[in-house]
């Protein structure tokens, strides 16, 4: 059995409720998003031209690029649609950034984790069962896959 499958079944076995397994297909993605948007916040030290316009999204860009990497090793597939989600929340962010500016970014980005992690423990109270990542931080990174293969299983693509 692939590492891959190995994690994404102990995941499972976290998320058997169906309203918590809706609530998670929600709230990963938007912690994903959120966490990408915190770390496109926080500022780099001048870069000078022509690399200045790396500033703003560097630390999100970074962290987005490691956890890529981590998937890639995991499935190619998966991989795959996580690289297009990623680039998705760095458009996103670069647009919310410029066009309200990095407080309103930093704002949403706050309110939306505080919120989404208080749903996903509803969703854990409501399974019974406490979140996977209190057994191993690993499965933090699993999160998005298991949302992503749901996903895939939908659209009839073999994870």
């Amino acid at each position: 059995m692939r590492r891959v499958d190995e994690l994404l079944d102990n995941y499972s076995m976290d998320h058997q409720n169906p309203t918590n397994q809706m609530i998670h297909v929600f709230c990963v993605p938007a912690i994903v998003w959120s966490v990408s948007a915190l770390l496109w916040c926080i500022p780099v030290p001048y870069l000078p031209a022509p690399y200045n316009y790396l500033n703003p999204g560097l630390w999100g860009a970074l962290a987005m690029f490691l956890a890529w990497m981590y998937y890639w090793q995991m499935s190619k597939t998966l991989a795959i649609g996580l690289l297009l989600s990623f680039t998705a929340a760095g458009f996103l962010n670069r647009w919310i950034l410029y066009t309200y500016g990095i407080y309103v970014l930093f704002g949403l980005a706050v309110g939306v984790f505080v919120v989404a992690w208080i749903i996903q423990f509803i969703g854990h109270k409501i399974e019974g069962k406490r979140p996977s990542f209190l057994t191993d931080v690993v499965y933090l990174l699993v999160g998005p896959m298991w949302t992503l293969r749901k996903l895939y299983y939908r659209l009839g693509i073999k994870a």
